[in-house]
């Protein structure tokens, strides 16, 4: 999962400053997250699949289908 977020941040050419900004937390919090020091909480889990248009399924590993169903 931890990996996924960040080649997620990095496929969309994003800093991980930018990426908290999005999320409202520091940039600190938010390497914690891509690094594992920290457990991702389940509404920043949505804002990041809704971010980047993929299911929080795949952001989880469970899945390795990026799209959507729409």
């Amino acid at each position: 999962m931890y990996k996924r977020i960040r080649d997620l941040r990095e496929d969309a050419d994003m800093t991980q400053v930018q990426i908290a900004k999005i999320l409202n937390c520091s940039q600190r919090v938010y390497s914690n997250y891509e690094r594992g020091d920290i457990d991702i909480p389940t509404e920043i889990l949505i804002k990041l699949a809704n971010f980047h248009d993929v299911s929080v399924d795949y952001i989880l590993g469970r899945t390795n289908k990026r799209e959507l169903n729409k």
